[in-house]
This record gives C-alpha cells, sequence and structure tokens, in this order.
C-alpha cells in the first residue's frame, strides 16, 4: 500500500431514497444507496485523504438536483473535496444557464456528459456539443471523457477542437481487455497523450477485464502503457467506486496499482497518487 494517504480522482455516491437511476436496475449488486460510511467500510485500511465525486448518470432533468445532493455531502464531509457534475453540453451554447446553477455548489470543478453508451459516438464532436464543452473554459471547468475503447477516436476529435478546456479521460479509455484488445487503443492513447491539455485517470480497468478470468497480470500492461504514455504528472488514481464493486474489492485494486507503481521515484508515486488529482481539480 502507498506510504502516504492517497486522493481517489473517481468515486460515485447515491441516495436511491431521493433520486431515481434507472440504470442501476441491472446491477442490482450496488443497486442500493451509497454513502461515505459505505465508501470506508468498502476502503478498508487504505488511507483516503480526500476524494472526487463523478456525476453517476442520474436520471435526465436531475443533474441540478443531484449536484445538491452532494453538495450537501460535502458540506458535512470535507474528505468530497471536488464534484464533477452532469451538464447537458449538446445543448450548445444554452448550456450556460446550466452551468451558472452548477457552479452554485462551491465543490464544482468539472463536468460530465457521458458518450459510452451513444450508438453513434460522433454526437461528441457535433457543433452544438463542441460548443457546449468549449463553454466550460470560462468557468475554469474540466470535462471528463468517459468513452468505450471503439468510440476513442472521437474523444481525441473532441480534445482537439477544444484545446482551452482540461480533459480526464476516465477509465483509460475502456479497452476491450476481455477480448485481448491492443490496437488501435494503444495507438490512441499516445495521440491523446500528445494533446497537453489532455490527463488520464488510471480507473474501471479490471471491469473491462473478463470477469472470472483475470488476474493482476491481465491489467498491467494496460496501465504500464497509459505511465508510459502520459507520465506519472498526467496519470491519476481513481478507484470507480462503487462500479469496481462488481469485480474487485477497493483495496485489491489499490495493491494492483501499488505493485505497478511501486519501483517508480517517492516523486512520481506522490504524483500518481495525489498530486495530479490536486493539480486537475484543485482538490
Amino acid at each position: 500500500m502507498p506510504a502516504f494517504p492517497i486522493i481517489d480522482s473517481h468515486v460515485h455516491l447515491y441516495d436511491v431514497a431521493r433520486l431515481s437511476y434507472g440504470w442501476l436496475a441491472s446491477v442490482p449488486r450496488i443497486n442500493s444507496s451509497h454513502g461515505m460510511a459505505e465508501f470506508d467500510v468498502a476502503r478498508g485500511p487504505v488511507a483516503v485523504e480526500k476524494l472526487v465525486f463523478v456525476e453517476v448518470a442520474v436520471d435526465p432533468g436531475l443533474h441540478l438536483q443531484e449536484a445538491a445532493f452532494v453538495q450537501g455531502l460535502a458540506d458535512r464531509d470535507p474528505r468530497i473535496a471536488a464534484m464533477v457534475a452532469h451538464a447537458p453540453v449538446d445543448k450548445g451554447d444554452a448550456v450556460e444557464d446550466d452551468l451558472v446553477a452548477l457552479k452554485k455548489n462551491r465543490s464544482l470543478v468539472g463536468i460530465r456528459r457521458l458518450i459510452q453508451g451513444e450508438p453513434d459516438p460522433s454526437v461528441c464532436i457535433a457543433p452544438n456539443f463542441i460548443a457546449g464543452v468549449r463553454r466550460l473554459a470560462a468557468h475554469g471547468l474540466t470535462f471528463d471523457i468517459c468513452v468505450k475503447s471503439w468510440q476513442l477516436a472521437y474523444a481525441v476529435e473532441l480534445a482537439r477542437r477544444c484545446p482551452d478546456v482540461r480533459f480526464v479521460l476516465d477509465h483509460i479509455g475502456k479497452p476491450d481487455i476481455r477480448n485481448g484488445m491492443i490496437e488501435p487503443w494503444r495507438a490512441q492513447i499516445r495521440e491523446l497523450a500528445r494533446l497537453p491539455n489532455v490527463v488520464c485517470k488510471v480507473s474501471g480497468v479490471i471491469t473491462e477485464t473478463d470477469r472470472e478470468t483475470w488476474t493482476p497480470a491481465t491489467v498491467k500492461p494496460y496501465v504500464e502503457h497509459v505511465l508510459d504514455s502520459f507520465g506519472f504528472d498526467r496519470a491519476l488514481f481513481g478507484s470507480d467506486w462503487t462500479v469496481s464493486e462488481l469485480t474487485h474489492r477497493y483495496p485489491d485494486w489499490v495493491a494492483i496499482l501499488d505493485g505497478i507503481v511501486g519501483t517508480a521515484s517517492e516523486t512520481e508515486q506522490k504524483a500518481f497518487w495525489r498530486d495530479t488529482a490536486i493539480r486537475t481539480y484543485g482538490v
């Protein structure tokens, strides 16, 4: 385990009695309220100093309520240091009203509008989508890109067309590890890493494996390629809790990554586990 408290850049918290999350019906294992008490049980011996909440695909029209709910949690527990909320950036310039409303929550640092479920990922390079994302720069907000590997080329183009926006690639671009995918994911990660406005979140990797047969060796080359491409100062740790509970325990993911980065310098390790998240999200 790391010899210092870490910062988790990707945590989902939700209250199914207060808000509606239709997608949870398909994953009964995590279809119940999960707050900081449950997080503390899940993290076990791992010392987590701060975390970044990332939107949980609340049902359409409820994103402002979700942000207010999370801000309430953060007001009670300062470990919730930052919030990446949903905003309908595909509204184009009209998303400004949403951004102004969301910024009333002091923890807001970034926006995510899921792309992974889009059958046509070119939606993220449509004129209105680009215009909406570009609005984030004036507000000092990041944009989390959540795509599957077959959509990654569009993520590259989105980041290229919005050079003034800081992007965070979630879950290393979700390579199809269960089917042994290497290319074109490997090349596209390199391409993204050449863009100075992109960092990469090392999270949600095990969920892309064959859940019955994966081992730490299965995910190691993918993590190593991200670190080699982005460097420690542009890669950051994330747990993807609670989704991570579908495949593995929180301490197991930390231990796997510690086995990969544990031979790096102390400066590099602190960048991965803490400093990149601090710089990216301002926690």
